[in-house]
This record gives C-alpha cells, structure tokens and sequence, in this order.
C-alpha cells in the first residue's frame, strides 16, 4: 500500500470556513463519484485544528491505494483532469504539497512490535 499524502492552503480571499465548506461538499464528492476512485482504498480529509497557532496549512488530505500502479493507474482516468480542475476553486494550488509514501513503521498503537 502506498498513500498520497498532501498540506493544502485556501485560495487567497477565501476564510478557512469557507474552504472547509467546499472541499468537505464539493470536492470530496467530486472525488467520490469519480472512475479514478476506484482505485483508492481510502481518501481521508483532516482539517487542521484551530486554535493552535498555526494557519499555515488548512488541512491535509490521505489518499491510500493498494500499489504504485493503482496510484498511476487513477491519475490515468478520463475524469481526473476535472478533479484537478476543481483544485482551483478552493485551494492555492501553488502552495500544495505533498509526498507519496510506502507502508509505515508502527511505533505506538495497534501494530507496533510487542503488542
């Protein structure tokens, strides 16, 4: 398993609640509804928590697929396009970033060693 993990910014102009509003109501069913959605196991959206101090980002975004080839394979579907189309609507897309990543080492919780 593989997982896109990506830091997302609000577009300039728009409020954090805002960009909550859209990407959990627009975006996330937009992905949902998509051929490329078939090969994601697991699209979780993680706002980030206010109060804290820091607004750089406003939420992270994981996206879990069973391969590399599954992560290519999505990125290859005839609607993608329109899902980064709509990235523009709410997001700085000049400030995503992101990093795909291989299966974790569990230190603490359910699957680390001597549990």
């Amino acid at each position: 398993m593989v997982k896109l993990i990506s830091l997302l910014k609000r577009k300039p102009g728009t409020s954090h609640d805002e960009f909550l509003a859209y990407w959990h109501n627009n975006h996330g069913p937009l992905i949902a509804a998509s051929s490329a959605a078939n090969y994601v196991r697991r699209y979780t959206q993680h706002p980030r928590a206010v109060g804290l101090g820091d607004d750089t980002w406003d939420g992270v975004t994981i996206q879990e697929f069973d391969s590399v080839e599954a992560f290519h394979a999505h990125m290859g579907e005839s609607d993608f396009g329109a899902m980064m189309d709509d990235l523009e609507n709410f997001l700085d897309t000049s400030k995503i970033q992101y990093v795909v990543c291989d299966e974790p080492t569990v230190v603490l919780g359910d699957s680390a060693p001597g549990v």
